[in-house]
């Protein structure tokens, strides 16, 4: 069993900067896939970024790519999104998730953390 624990987010104005925390319990989060998603209101659920667990490739919507940042930190078990130049467009309710190996199986998911970008 795995439990993600989100945290960070909130309000910012367009321009600025925010930081989500995904922190992992039950397996080291360097033996886990890690992906990012935000659903906006009334959309659908859309895919952001992930890391993988084996070779620490880190990829990015092309939405947010150059703007967003995910990380890892072993010590703190713990995977973050670092998003910058936010804009009203990526306000959203941020979830981390687990995804299954070689699979597109989501098993275990954040809580969700809500982002708004608003002036």
């Amino acid at each position: 069993q795995v439990q993600l624990t989100m945290s960070g987010g909130g309000s910012v104005q367009p321009g600025g900067s925010l930081r989500v925390s995904c922190a992992a319990s039950g397996r080291p989060v360097t033996n886990l896939d890690i992906d990012w998603f935000r659903q906006a209101p009334g959309k659908e659920r859309k895919f952001v970024g992930g890391i993988t667990r084996d070779t620490d490739t880190i990829f990015y919507a092309d939405s947010v790519k150059g703007r967003f940042t995910i990380s890892r930190d072993a010590a703190e078990n713990t995977v973050y999104l670092q998003m910058n130049s936010l804009q009203p467009e990526d306000t959203a309710v941020y979830y981390c998730a687990v995804r299954a190996a070689g699979t597109f199986d989501y098993p275990y998911w954040g809580q969700g953390t809500q982002v708004t970008v608003s002036s």
